[in-house]
């Protein structure tokens, strides 16, 4: 009788193992399917706890519960379960404070031909109409927050067509927006024949004369560069020079400027972006501190390291443009930082009174010593005398900028 129980428990045990190690294999399947899209924290969740546990649970169907030394094997394991599970929790927690970064902003509400967009349209008839086929002759790349103002121009001068910003990898493309960096990138390359950006870097503008290549800026605008904090944060307002030691890093709390006693989380952008290269201006010289760095994932599972986007912490201080941080965003979350007493509005940009504010312009290149595009292309002259004529002026004041005059 014994002797049958103890082959009954022994088939049971195999039964056991059996099943535990072929849905481990099944379980350790799925998650390396999934280990090609996770964070390091998740990654080393899995690499951990999974074989943990597994193993603990072939230690349990084999009777090795009762030994002495399983009560800290045990130990070790909820020990395990418990810092690694406060990783993953502090993990999800960032991850589910919401952050500003441009950089993945959807612009495809102001494509200006889809059904509903958002692009401006004139009162009147536009004094200037390109054909599909003088419009297409006009490579148009920009920054993410000066599509809006792009895209409006087009919708009012190009005759109208979807086709504009239908574009694959040979880059046949009208209006494309990739990011201030990558469209001065193909401005220079021959890949754009004009961008509406912020002015160009001193690494742009080197890098361009480094192979031969001078750039032309026309105004179209003007814009505020601002500073903005959590909605909670108690400080409503800093002077330019506050902006400037908290970014060497010789202000590192709140408190030394009338909000809590927090530590500061100073966020920055990519060096060559418009906004980092404004901050840069804002800092006079002065020498800017290590930006964050955070591990990116992209979509086929490989991780990057790249600056920290805008995350929005009590305590967190960020930048951008007022019209990407206002207009664009439009959320309750985040307010906009007064600079020496004064809040950007387009009144303050337009009397000068706000300290930080710029042009930003319509940018073409062309061979060091030789004319402008504009002077030598009929149909770019004319749509660039249409932007900074009345018409287009008033395009740029609706959308939500100022004026270049």
């Amino acid at each position: 009788m014994e002797q049958t129980s103890a082959r009954g428990k022994t088939a049971l045990r195999v039964v056991l193992n059996t099943l535990l190690i072929v849905g481990g294999v099944v379980v350790g399947f799925f998650l390396l399917l999934m280990l090609i899209f996770a964070h390091p924290t998740e990654k080393l969740a899995i690499f951990t706890l999974y074989p943990a546990t597994m193993a603990l649970l072939l230690l349990l169907v084999n009777g090795q519960r009762k030994k002495k030394w399983f009560k800290w094997v045990l130990i070790l394991w909820a020990a395990l379960v418990v810092g690694v599970g406060t990783a993953l929790g502090l993990y999800y927690h960032e991850q589910s404070i919401p952050t500003m970064d441009d950089r993945y902003m959807s612009y495809s509400p102001y494509h200006p031909f889809n059904e509903g967009t958002k692009a401006v349209s004139l009162p009147e008839e536009s004094t200037l109409q390109l054909t599909y086929e003088e419009a297409s002759s006009i490579r148009i790349d920009g920054a993410t927050a000066l599509y809006p103002v792009y895209a409006s121009f087009a919708r009012n001068v190009f005759e109208p067509s979807t086709e504009y910003y239908t574009w694959g990898d040979d880059r046949a493309y009208t209006l494309d927006c990739s990011s201030t960096t990558s469209a001065y990138n193909h401005l220079v390359c021959g890949e754009a024949d004009v961008i509406f950006c912020a002015a160009p870097s001193e690494q742009q503008i080197k890098a361009a004369e480094a192979i031969g290549i001078q750039l032309h800026l026309t105004p179209i605008g003007r814009e505020a560069f601002v500073f903005f904090v959590n909605s909670k944060n108690p400080v409503t307002g800093l002077t330019v020079e506050q902006i400037q030691r908290i970014y060497t890093g010789e202000i590192t709390n709140w408190k030394d400027v009338g909000g809590r006693n927090q530590k500061i989380r100073a966020y920055q952008r990519d060096e060559g972006s418009g906004s980092q290269t404004a901050l840069h201006l804002v800092m006079a010289g002065l020498p800017l501190m290590e930006p964050d760095k955070e591990e990116v994932v992209d979509g086929m599972g490989g991780i990057f390291t790249q600056v920290a986007a805008y995350r929005n912490y009590d305590s967190a201080l960020g930048f951008s443009f007022r019209f990407y941080s206002n207009e664009m965003v439009g959320n309750n979350q985040i307010r906009l930082l007064a600079l020496n007493g004064v809040t950007p509005t387009k009144d303050t940009i337009r009397d000068g009174s706000y300290p930080i504010s710029s042009y930003f312009y319509a940018v073409t290149a062309s061979p060091i010593g030789q004319p402008s595009p504009e002077e030598t292309n009929p149909t770019l002259k004319a749509f660039l005398d249409w932007c900074t004529g009345p018409q287009g002026q008033w395009v740029v004041e609706e959308v939500g900028y100022v004026g270049a005059e």
